[in-house]
């Protein structure tokens, strides 16, 4: 979650203001810092690019099993996350990942194919339960050693549908709801995850490991989650598809919480077309959590039907207006996607959704406050690991400040711990604030007869900087989605300075047809999608 935009600043206008200035990237600590020249490396990777398709097609003709392909993904790691570019976004790796793919392999020789997902090596986010030899825990040391007893819903539905568990992804920690002054990417646990195209820069957080090891190619496909832009924000720095599906179309239980109103897993990946296969994988009604007995009969296990590469033909299309101005590398980029809309048969129609909403970011922080602190207590009260609560996690990290918080500190798990409970009436307040944002949505898409509303997801990737923490690059489309709890997709923009950005497109509950549609068709006709080459710094040597 990209936090700190909450805490700097009281609404969602300010929040989208042009980019604040940066100062130049600076050398991370020599524990953390991009590997040397001399370990230069060519990137043959037999894989690079390959889509969940050309994957199955290798396997159905024998020219790889999924054990060969997993093996050459596990290599990948090696390679390029521990060493070369050493982008640290592979938290842990699952030892029994070949197993499953043997498993798979025996399966599909006797005849058996479970669907798209089966024997395809796929990454999780640390901050989901996987009941195996993996841990689970958030990025936090507070957690280590923890192993959940059972897999969280969703990672039961990837396990069904085939998908080969390579290991989990580092992440901002306590998924960027730490501190004020975080570094997205950096965890106790993990250490600093890398943006795969300028290595000094930032991959954005959340979901930073997942967004960098899928753009990398150390995976087909990986799953992230989001609050409020943690799939959204780090797809677009690291130029991949993200989905964050509708609050409700995928379970949330095992999963460490932030928010009951806002949280959901959600698909990345390098084509609109693999991110569908593997959100058609996640979907589902669990009874252990309620919300999603709201998406029955609204979601579908083939989200490919919906891919059409003439899908923008009449459609009708808002456009975020305050995103015309700003930096000019960003806005030339905005309007370039607009116009392949235009030529590809779509409406446009200027919007201005975000000054609608200009007085809902503060009172978001709070709901997330509240349902941080009631959230993380109720999982960790029945959890494996040594802290049992919030108030425990808290004083853990004072006990062990030196290790757990070398670089930042812990004010916005304090601020959280020090909330009352959801009965609060300034929970209750601030919730009705923030859901408002729905119908917002609702009357600009019924008013304008519109399919979609789109934006720049984000804009350029920030210096890492674990001294100051994460600044504002502004261009920052995620709130209104997040805070309805509607679906939000981001697809690659192009790139400048080599550095990605994305392109977002929203719509009301249970529209993930709807903009998978269009931006199928806004990425067939655009591929902007490019493959990174690990620059060390944009600073001339």
């Amino acid at each position: 979650m990209n936090r700190r935009r909450f805490i700097k600043n009281s609404s969602v206008v300010s929040i989208t203001a042009t980019s604040l200035v940066g100062a130049a990237c600076t050398t991370t600590p020599k524990e953390t810092s991009p590997a040397n020249d001399s370990e230069a490396f060519t990137d043959d990777f037999l894989l690079n690019e390959l889509t969940i398709s050309d994957l199955q097609k290798k396997m159905q003709s024998g020219q790889y099993t999924s054990a060969a392909i997993t093996q050459l993904y596990l290599d990948r790691i090696q390679a390029i996350d521990k060493k070369g570019p050493n982008l640290n976004a592979v938290i842990e790796v699952n030892p029994d990942a070949l197993t499953i793919a043997n498993a798979m392999d025996k399966e599909r020789k006797a005849g058996k194919v479970r669907g798209p997902m089966h024997g395809i090596p796929i990454l999780i986010k640390d901050n989901i339960d996987t009941g195996d030899q993996l841990m689970t825990t958030a990025g936090a040391l507070a957690l280590e050693g923890h192993k959940a007893a059972k897999d969280a819903f969703v990672v039961t539905k990837l396990r069904d549908a085939g998908a080969v568990i390579l290991g989990k992804t580092n992440l901002s920690e306590w998924a960027n709801f730490r501190s004020t002054r975080s570094s997205s990417g950096w965890s106790s646990r993990g250490g600093q995850t890398r943006n795969p195209f300028v290595l000094d820069r930032s991959p954005c957080g959340s979901s930073s490991g997942s967004g960098s090891a899928v753009s990398a190619n150390l995976c087909a496909v990986a799953v992230g989650t989001e609050t409020d832009g943690s799939v959204i924000a780090p797809s677009s720095f690291c130029g991949v598809v993200g989905i964050k599906p509708t609050v409700g179309l995928v379970s949330r239980s095992g999963i460490i919480p932030i928010s009951k109103t806002q949280d959901t897993a959600g698909p990345m990946a390098r084509t609109v077309t693999d991110a569908a296969i593997l959100l058609g994988a996640m979907v589902g009604v669990d009874s252990a959590d309620a919300v999603t007995g709201e998406s029955t009969g609204k979601g579908t296990e083939d989200y490919t039907t919906f891919l059409n590469a003439a899908g923008l033909s009449g459609k009708r299309i808002g456009v975020e207006k305050s995103f015309l101005k700003g930096h000019e590398g960003v806005v030339g980029l905005y309007k370039q996607a607009i116009e392949v809309l235009k030529k590809q048969g779509a409406t446009v129609v200027e919007v201005d959704l975000l000054k609608s909403l200009h007085d809902v970011g503060g009172a978001e922080f709070t709901v997330l406050q509240y349902e941080f602190k009631d959230g993380v207590n109720r999982y960790l009260s029945t959890a494996n690991a040594g802290v049992k609560s919030l108030a425990d996690v808290i004083a853990f990290n004072r006990q062990n400040e030196a290790k757990a918080m070398p670089f930042f500190k812990q004010e916005t798990l304090e601020s959280s711990e020090a909330k009352a409970g959801l009965t609060s009436k300034e929970y209750t307040d601030a919730l009705t604030k923030t859901q408002s944002s729905r119908q917002y949505i609702d009357k600009l898409m019924a008013d304008n007869k519109l399919d979609a509303i789109c934006g720049t997801s984000i804009g350029f990737a920030g210096c890492i900087d674990l001294v100051n923490g994460d600044y504002d690059t502004g261009f920052y489309f995620c709130p209104p989605a997040a805070m309805a709890g509607y679906p939000h997709i981001t697809i690659p923009m192009g790139n400048v300075h080599g550095l990605p950005v994305g392109f977002s497109l929203i719509a009301g509950a249970y529209q993930e047809g709807a903009l998978l549609t269009i931006g199928y068709a806004y990425e067939q006709a655009s591929k902007k999608r490019i493959r990174p080459t690990f620059v060390k710094s944009l600073i001339p040597s």
